[in-house]
């Protein structure tokens, strides 16, 4: 019998509020003290949705509905801890006051103009790149798209 090796599922998840993005500062390795989407693995017998609904609440104390699909990221050198495959939400906030949370050090809303500036976590500065071209094309991303 063939023994197989499976990815882990995550989700992220971008939160825009005018020009910012919320972000996360991490407390724990891997990424220690670098900002990231809020996000993380997905449970067993959970639907991406509600992981992303879980996971934004967990990290910022907010209850978030998700509108749409960035895209997907499955590098599988973008997470030191194994192959991990993301799938990115864009969403709304529907309740709560913004508070560092679970695996969160603090959370910040950074200017859409200085994402640059900051030390990203996984593949993070992609998928916020790729964000910034959905604005203008509304089109999908995946890890591999544009990039070869």
């Amino acid at each position: 019998m063939k023994i197989y090796s499976k990815p882990s599922l995550t989700v992220d998840n971008i939160i825009r509020k005018n020009s910012t993005i919320l972000l996360i500062k991490r407390s724990k390795e891997p990424f220690k003290n670098h900002y990231a989407l809020p996000g993380g693995f997905i449970n067993f017998d959970e639907t991406v949705e509600d992981a992303v609904r879980r996971e934004t609440l967990e990290e910022t104390s907010l209850d978030v509905e998700p509108l749409d699909i960035l895209g997907v990221y499955s590098d599988p050198s973008r997470d030191p801890r194994g192959h991990a495959i993301s799938i990115v939400f864009m969403s709304t906030i529907i309740d709560g006051i913004p508070k560092a949370g679970d695996d969160a050090k603090e959370i910040a809303w950074i200017n859409i103009n200085d994402l640059h500036k900051i030390d990203m976590a996984f593949d993070h500065c992609t998928i916020l790149s790729d964000y910034l071209k959905w604005l203008y094309n509304k089109e999908t991303f995946w890890s591999s798209k544009y990039r070869r």
